[in-house]
Parts: C-alpha cells; sequence; structure tokens
C-alpha cells in the first residue's frame, strides 16, 4: 500500500499532531512538497501533502484562510502540514476552522521535526510500496507461467483472477467466450462480445477499459496475437482501478497467452497442411487413404455425412473475406466440439463440416450477415464482388469430388445471381427458368429470335406468338390453332415460314428445345 496520512501520523519518529479532518487520513501521499507561496496550485499536481510555516500568509486572517484551503483542496492536495515555532507558536485557529470545513486534514509539526524527515518517510514508504509491488509482480508471474505450463489458458485465467481479486475471460477469433475464471464469470463475460468486437477491428496490440455489464466492475479489454487482426482477447474485471502488482500480473498474462495463442497457430498451420493431404486424397477417388492419414485429427468428420464449402473473394481484401469466414467456421466447431477441415487456396477456401453441424450453421450465419450489409443502401457497391459462398449437399468420402463441383456450381450460380451464398439443393429443388435471366442467354435468345420479330414487325403475320403456341402444346396443330383463334393450315404455313427464315427444321427436338428457351428467356425478369 501506498503511503497514507494515517500512517505519517503513526509514525513514531514524526511526532504529528491531527489538527483538522480526522476523516480523511487513509487518503494516498503521492509526495511530500514544501511551499511558502501564497498561491502554490499552479505548482501542484494533486495527491500531495503540503508543508508550509505560513512566511508569506496570514494565518489569524479567517477569509484569507478560506480562499486558501479552497485552492488547496480544488488542486487536489490531500493534506496541510503547518509547522508551529517558526512564525506561529501555535497553529492559527482560522486556519483550524477553514480546513475542518474544507475537510482538508490538518497536520500539526512539531519544531523538532523538519520538513525534511517527513519528505525522507514519504519517499521511503513510496520505494518500500513500489518495491512490494515489483517483488509480487514477479511472484504472480512465476506463478502464471507455472499455470500456463501445466494447465494452459485455463490456468492462466484462474491465477490471474486470483491476483487482481476479480474475475478474467479469454475470448477466441470470433469474440465467443472459450474459457472464464472464477466460474461464474462467463456470464458476465458474455455480455461484452459488442466490445470485444469493437476492440478486434482495431491492430494489434489494443485495449479499451470498459464499464461492467452490470455496471458492478471496471473491466479491461486487451487484444492477444501478433498479426495485423487479433485472434484472441482478454477480459479482466476489478472492483477498482488496478495498482502496480496487479498491472506486472495483467502484463504477464497477456505476454502468455499470446504465446500461447501463437503456439496455437502453428500446431493449426499444421492440421491444415494434413487437412489439404485428405482433401486431395478424398478429390482423388482414395477414401481410404483419406481415412488413413486423417487418423483421430480428421477421422470422426469421414464417418458421418458432410457437406463441402467453396468460398471465394472476387476483389477487395481476398484475405479478410475469407481469414473471417475461416474463423467463424473453426470457432463454431470447436465449441461445438465438431472436427472441421479448412484448407485455404489462393484466393479460394475450401472446407469439410458436419452435415447439420454448428460450422455449417455458423457458414449460413455469416453468409446471411454478409448478405444483410450488401443490401443496406450506404453499402453501395463497396462488397458486391465481395465473398461468394457455394454449399454442396450432404455426402459421403466416396462422393466427395462430386459434392466438390456441387459446391463449385453453386459458387458460380452465386456470382452470377450477385449473392454471397447459394446451396445446391436449392438449385435441384427449384427451377431451371431463373438461370435463363444470364445475360449470355438472354443475347443468344435474341440472336436466334430477332429474324422473327423483324418479320412480324413488317405485319406480315404473328410467327413469334404462333411459334409459342404451337411450342406449348407440343407440336398439336388444332389445339395451338384453337389457342390462336386461326385455321390449323395457316399455323401449318406460320411454322413452314419459320424453318425457312431460322433454317432450322422443327422436327428435330434440339431446335424446339432452344426455341422454347429463348422463348421463355426473352420474358424472364
Amino acid at each position: 500500500m501506498p503511503p497514507t496520512l494515517a500512517s505519517l501520523v503513526n509514525h513514531s519518529a514524526l511526532k504529528l499532531t491531527v489538527r483538522a479532518g480526522e476523516d480523511h487520513l487513509d487518503v494516498p501521499v503521492r509526495w511530500a512538497h514544501v511551499s511558502e507561496l501564497a498561491d502554490p496550485v499552479p505548482y501542484m499536481e494533486g495527491g500531495e501533502l503540503l508543508l508550509i510555516t505560513a512566511l508569506k500568509l496570514d494565518a489569524e486572517d479567517r477569509e484569507a484562510m478560506r480562499r486558501y484551503v479552497r485552492r488547496l483542496v480544488g488542486a487536489g492536495v490531500v493534506g496541510l502540514g503547518f509547522a508551529v515555532g517558526v512564525n506561529y507558536d501555535e497553529t492559527p485557529e482560522p486556519l483550524v476552522d477553514a480546513c475542518a470545513q474544507e475537510g482538508l486534514p490538518l497536520l500539526e509539526v512539531p519544531r523538532r521535526t523538519p520538513f525534511l524527515a517527513i519528505s525522507k518517510a514519504v519517499s521511503a514508504a513510496i520505494a518500500a510500496d513500489q518495491y512490494r509491488a515489483v517483488t509480487a509482480g514477479f511472484a504472480a508471474q512465476r506463478e502464471l507461467t507455472k499455470q500456463a505450463l501445466g494447465a494452459g489458458p485455463e490456468g492462466v485465467l484462474g491465477a490471474l483472477a486470483a491476483q487482481v481479486d476479480g474475475w478474467a475471460a479469454l475470448y477466441d477469433a470470433s469474440g465467443a467466450v472459450v474459457a472464464a475464471a472464477p466460474e461464474w464469470a462467463g456470464r458476465r463475460a458474455a455480455r461484452l462480445t459488442a466490445e470485444v468486437e469493437r476492440l478486434r477491428e482495431r491492430p494489434a496490440p489494443a485495449s479499451s477499459v470498459v464499464g461492467g455489464p452490470d455496471h458492478e466492475d471496471r473491466v479491461e479489454l486487451h487484444s492477444l496475437g501478433t498479426g495485423r487482426r487479433p485472434r484472441a482477447a482478454l477480459a479482466v474485471g476489478t472492483a477498482a482501478a488496478l495498482g502496480t502488482a496487479e498491472r506486472y500480473a495483467v502484463h504477464s498474462a497477456i505476454a502468455l497467452l499470446t504465446l500461447t495463442t501463437e503456439r496455437s497457430r502453428s500446431l493449426h498451420a499444421a492440421e491444415q497442411r494434413v487437412g489439404a493431404a485428405v482433401l486431395r486424397m478424398l478429390l482423388a477417388g482414395e477414401p481410404d487413404h483419406a481415412r488413413a492419414v486423417a487418423g483421430d485429427l480428421y477421422g470422426a468428420l469421414l464417418d458421418a455425412p458432410f457437406r463441402m464449402i467453396v468460398a471465394e473473394s472476387a476483389s477487395g481484401p481476398a484475405g479478410e473475406h475469407l481469414g473471417e469466414l475461416a474463423e467463424t467456421v473453426e470457432s463454431a466447431a470447436a465449441r461445438a466440439g465438431e472436427a472441421v477441415l479448412v484448407v485455404p487456396e489462393g484466393e479460394r477456401l475450401v472446407v469439410l463440416a458436419a452435415d447439420e453441424g454448428a460450422a455449417v450453421a455458423a457458414c449460413t450465419a455469416h453468409a446471411a450477415a454478409r448478405e444483410a450489409e450488401r443490401a443496406r443502401p450506404e453499402q453501395g457497391r463497396a462488397d458486391e464482388d465481395g465473398l461468394v459462398v457455394g454449399l454442396s449437399a450432404p455426402t459421403g468420402p466416396t462422393a466427395a469430388s462430386a459434392a466438390y463441383k456441387q459446391a463449385e456450381q453453386a459458387l458460380s450460380v452465386a456470382r452470377r445471381r450477385g449473392r454471397v451464398f447459394v446451396e445446391h439443393e436449392q438449385l435441384a429443388a427449384g427451377s431451371v427458368l431463373p438461370l435463363l435471366a444470364d445475360d449470355a442467354v438472354k443475347a443468344f435468345a435474341d440472336g436466334l429470335l430477332r429474324a422473327l420479330h423483324e418479320h412480324d414487325a413488317t405485319g406480315r403475320g404473328d410467327l413469334v406468338a404462333s411459334l409459342r403456341a404451337w411450342l406449348s402444346r407440343h407440336g398439336q396443330w388444332d389445339a395451338a390453332a384453337a389457342d390462336l383463334g386461326v385455321h390449323r393450315h395457316t399455323l401449318r404455313y406460320r411454322m413452314r415460314r419459320v424453318e425457312e427464315i431460322l433454317g432450322r427444321s422443327l422436327d428435330d427436338p434440339d431446335v424446339r428445345m432452344e426455341l422454347w428457351l429463348a422463348l421463355k428467356a426473352t420474358t424472364t425478369e
């Protein structure tokens, strides 16, 4: 503890007497300062014990003393030491009354006690307190290191919470709480997710101080990691501001957790290399070899139906888009205890995740959030060509190559439609007609039917409408003629004109199919 006025009063060698402010002696003293100026306030920083003899003060003037003491209190002076036997044989009552009125402790200093002795006592107490803080900090560092080596991050959090007499929590890359100490702190830490997310948007290292979720404590947030985007965060909640020893403990915990995070990152990179090998074997049609390489790391994933996810970033910060998706998927899988295979491939990210698992759900939710951001008017076109994701149907190891093609097809459709996310099953369950809205298909349709439209524009017939009616009736002359309100011979004549103008035979099923799709494409919004 730093020195206080009470500790100075209890110092047997100083012989100080309290004349006013007895209820405020527990305040810490930052320094002892001697000044005989009538207004020493410009030279005060706050927290000082001011020592005077009233050499230039009229200590018998009550109004002057009230103004003097009031200025000292406003400047943050915590106590006033008045030496008797120099200019005044006793402490003047106007000064005593002014200090009592303002609540400023007034200590009477006997003549045999020099101001230098008081300054030395304060300095020695401050030095002793700093030494205790440093010693306690080193002890905390040793304990935290021991816990890091033996119990991992959970042990570090437990030791840190004990050192600061509060709580501590660790967040993963997605902002979710992965560990907390004591156990009850997990719920409190979870309510700070928004603040953690704002911290993660700043380059590491970064920190901030926020009020507790229930305004019960003071919470410090610190980012962890050495990269541009922090991979984790630490929260430390206490009832009051941290002291020197507690600050040492927090800094030690940050260093240890950062090392743990970076070590995990190296292991993660090794796991990714194994995952890439497993993926290559699956796509090459070698599921047995893939199982042997996967072992315990990815074996459980290959024993159940899984989904293939392929994501790309066409423009902009590709690494950031794909990195955020990878962090989201991996964090969700870790919290659910699922295995997930994530393989970065340049501008592409390939993910193998359990069907109906947390990782697939997190990917869908992440894509939906990006879709919503893109739809905002103020977003404009800034992210229009950003993240694009395709999801395959559920499959197994023997059909991994087919699932990869499904995910690529869904990705291609998502890009053409300006979507963030498309699931392959949506394509199979839907209609082919929306695909005809593609600009290339429309251009083909316009070119194929242009001669018929030009013919009809001259007023010499209605070949386009007749062709549509005939095709819609599957070539049934009477039914199509009835729909048009013409004789079947007239319709036959029109269809011969269509063949002559296009140079194609309507007996060819491929020709009829192309003409029907062209007619649909020219009417598809």
